[in-house]
């Protein structure tokens, strides 16, 4: 098995951007102008690359290399977002590695290509200024359009073996990651598991029994084999659920305003470990939005309006206000899965007057995109 950690240090130190690898400082799926550019290498690295896997690093300066991380990205969506824009998609997977020296919950992102024998990838629609049938391929560093497809020559191949292979976990480093992984979350009773007598999965967090029931916050889970962290909650309730073969999360969102909060299930993610020293992982969203009435809808509205109009007048807010204030990215998402369509575009436009506010509230109004995302795209 592949420790993705030292893949991406191999890419970096022996290879620049090149027709099978690229690194970016941070990734934007938010806007049409990130998704167009991203499909845009994804299109390029496979067409590139027909017989070996491509990769792009996530969180790394392009000036030196420098390792500086990016926020923990969950959504297993991706692929959908790349099949939807793309003709013969090549196959995508996202992964967050773990790097001793990033603050907690900051990450590298390894997007990796998987080969395809199928026809050129193109695009299936318009997006940002790239147009339908769009075909790109990698010049060097570059991700380039082309009028004509072209023969897609095996260039590759041999390279990306040797670094694959040279990227190989043995047990030193299975050793090093479990004892990184209790000594960083000491504070939070860190655990292992080791299923099919060859995979290693820790996980830390603070723990709450309800009812003999334990759930846990501030969860850090990874699997240390590959130093690939499979799921990260700084505000959520986790629920943990161990078998022979299999390593469950259920992941549990609060919701409400003014002090009214109620956990509704929301995403479960399965990891199951085969005998042939191989997983799979299964995600599966079984969140049922509450239903709140008009009438409550419109008031929290107006009430996000006008405490995002003081904040921006520089107005002191009473103790009341503030206690609204520290609701407001959920009061939003509250109205979005209500059908108040607009409340996402007023909650990008707070963005600013939240981070300004606390590093609490951004990382609400972070939690918030976040579920939003993975609700519009299933």
């Amino acid at each position: 098995m592949i420790n993705k950690r030292l893949l991406i240090k191999n890419l970096l130190a022996h290879n620049d951007e090149n027709s099978f690898y690229d690194k970016k400082l941070r990734l934007n799926l938010s806007l049409k102008e990130g998704k167009a550019k991203f499909l845009k290498h994804i299109c390029a690295l496979s067409n590139s690359n027909p017989n070996n896997n491509s990769f792009i690093a996530i969180g790394v300066r392009d000036e030196d290399n420098a390792i500086v991380g990016i926020d923990f990205f969950d959504d297993s969506k991706i692929q959908n977002l790349i099949n939807a824009y793309l003709e013969n998609p090549p196959v995508v997977s996202y992964e967050n590695i773990s790097f001793p020296h990033l603050p907690l919950g900051k990450v590298v992102g390894l997007v990796t290509v998987h080969p395809t024998n199928e026809d050129v990838s193109r695009l299936r629609k318009n997006i940002w200024k790239y147009y339908k049938g769009t075909v790109f391929y990698r010049d060097g560093s570059i991700s380039m359009p082309k009028d004509i497809p072209i023969k897609r020559p095996d260039l590759n191949s041999k390279t990306v073996e040797a670094i694959e292979n040279n990227s190989h976990n043995n047990i030193k480093l299975t050793l090093d990651g479990v004892f990184q992984f209790m000594n960083t979350h000491k504070n939070y009773s860190p655990k292992y598991q080791v299923f099919k007598e060859y995979f290693v999965v820790c996980w830390a967090g603070k723990e709450k029994k309800v009812k003999n029931n334990s759930y846990y916050s501030r969860v850090d889970i990874e699997l240390v084999n590959e130093q690939t962290h499979l799921f990260y909650s700084v505000f959520d309730e986790v629920a943990i659920d161990i078998f022979e073969d299999k390593f469950k999360i259920t992941e549990y969102i609060s919701l409400g305003y003014d002090g009214t909060h109620k956990y509704y299930p929301f995403e479960s993610v399965s990891i199951i470990f085969k005998n042939s020293t191989t997983y799979e992982i299964s995600t599966e969203l079984i969140f049922k939005p509450p239903v709140f009435a008009a009438s409550v809808l419109d008031f929290l509205m107006t009430k996000n309006q006008m405490l995002l109009g003081k904040l921006k007048e520089k107005r002191i807010l009473s103790e009341k206000e503030t206690r609204w204030l520290n609701e407001l990215p959920t009061t939003y998402l509250l109205c979005y899965l209500n059908g108040y369509l607009d409340a996402l575009d007023l909650l990008h436009q707070s963005k600013t007057l939240l981070k300004e506010f606390s590093k609490a509230l951004h990382q609400q109004y972070k939690d918030a995109l976040r579920i939003i995302r993975k609700v519009r795209y299933n």
